[in-house]
């Protein structure tokens, strides 16, 4: 075979995502899937019915590459809705393909080859070969347990002149942490002073959890004009396979986003956009509704894994329960092949071989300085998916 020039490398040197990873794990094996984050039942039949209706009598050529204006004007009244913020529909929002589409736009959208971008450690896998492929460097904050907490100190140390933006998961995923406004007024304060943008993935903002109270970080003093605020209605409407998002920024924020967004997916389906418009446009009792449903499960499987002597973390969002494996006394065997990587990795393979329950390790959300000893399982899963998942964990360790 004749050699051919090499492929890009950043984009080479990144390994199979760990969802897909130990999704097709579980299936090889017969597993139980608390891995990959995508619900199985609570899908609101009247917004598939919309979809119908908009496939079967709408539009179904391209759209605006902005998005249709229903859903347009639904982001926008979404905003007022649940957080007092006043949106022109037509110059401050945007439709992409999906939150990840919509992150990858604006980062190639708002960054240039060594600009400076703070993360916060555990992160969500597409954020650094998104970074490092528009040429900038990420400067790694790491939250810290018990409580997922930030060290001002070190918060501050990673800006500096060169920063271009700061990168805030909230919820967070993996860690289900909902960010308090003082962590928020933090990274507000030292954006404003460091002259940074603040992009804000929220695709959990419906799934708090004990009176958590998510806040925009778009609605502090100052960030109006430099934040941007990226929603899902894949989460929102356990319709994850669906891939509509959007972004809700300034004029002058969105404008070079809009503009990758035209070149990365250049739009998305018409008869979806109108179905999440509609969606959007649920009374509050739907979106209470699934915090109480998804509360109910977070709490069944939560308790099923401190039955077993698991110390679980705390989970005020998301779809995700972390529990630390650390003092289970468990070891791979001499002839494991993941005997030599983090012990979480290592466990969470074993888990899928021998016990039949799929878990992502934690390890996997880290560049450097990784913890090793935290496994994330999924709650977003009917009754009976919990509960056959926590019987062949009892079985193996009850």
């Amino acid at each position: 075979m004749a050699t051919v020039k090499s492929a890009n490398r950043t984009l080479s040197a990144v390994g199979t995502t760990i969802f897909e990873v130990m999704s097709r794990l579980a299936e090889q094996h017969g597993a139980v899937n608390l891995g990959q984050g995508f619900p199985d039942e609570g899908y609101p039949h009247d917004v598939l019915e919309a979809a119908a209706r908009a496939t079967l009598e709408g539009w179904n050529q391209y759209p605006s590459t902005m998005g249709t204006p229903s859903l347009r004007q639904a982001v926008a009244a979404h905003g007022k809705r649940f957080y007092g913020l006043d949106v022109d529909w037509q110059r401050e929002v945007l439709v992409t393909s999906g939150a990840t589409e919509a992150l990858a736009s604006t980062l190639l959208g708002l960054l240039e080859p060594g600009d400076e971008v703070v993360v916060f450690q555990p992160l969500y896998d597409c954020y650094l070969p998104m970074i490092r492929r528009g040429g900038a460097v990420a400067r790694f904050v790491n939250l810290r347990l018990p409580d997922w907490s930030i060290d001002p100190d070190e918060l501050r140390a990673a800006f500096s002149a060169r920063t271009k933006a700061v990168l805030v998961n909230n919820p967070q995923n993996p860690a289900a942490k909902v960010w308090s406004r003082d962590e928020l007024a933090l990274v507000a304060e030292l954006a404003l002073e460091f002259d940074a943008y603040v992009i804000c993935d929220e695709v959990y903002e419906h799934l708090t959890f004990d009176g958590a109270a998510h806040i925009p970080l778009i609605t502090l003093e100052g960030m109006r004009d430099r934040a941007v605020k990226i929603g899902s209605a894949g989460k929102t409407f356990s319709l994850t396979g669906w891939k509509i998002g959007y972004l809700t920024a300034a004029p002058e924020v969105l404008a070079p986003i809009a503009k990758a967004h035209q070149f990365v997916t250049y739009t998305s389906a018409p008869n979806l956009q109108e179905a999440v418009a509609y969606g959007l446009g649920k009374d509050d009792g739907y979106f209470q509704g699934l915090v109480e449903l998804l509360g109910a499960r977070r709490d069944k499987l939560s308790s099923g894994l401190a039955a077993l002597g698991w110390p679980v973390l705390d989970c005020q969002g998301t779809y995700f329960v972390c529990a630390d494996i650390g003092g289970l006394g468990w070891t791979p065997a001499a002839d494991d092949p993941n005997r030599d990587g983090p012990l979480d990795a290592a466990f969470c393979q074993w888990l899928v071989r021998e016990v039949g329950v799929a878990a992502v390790p934690v390890s996997a959300f880290y560049d450097e300085d990784p913890l090793t000893t935290v496994v994330r399982f999924c709650f977003c899963k009917k009754e009976a998916t919990i509960d056959a998942a926590l019987e062949r964990l009892n079985a193996r360790f009850g």
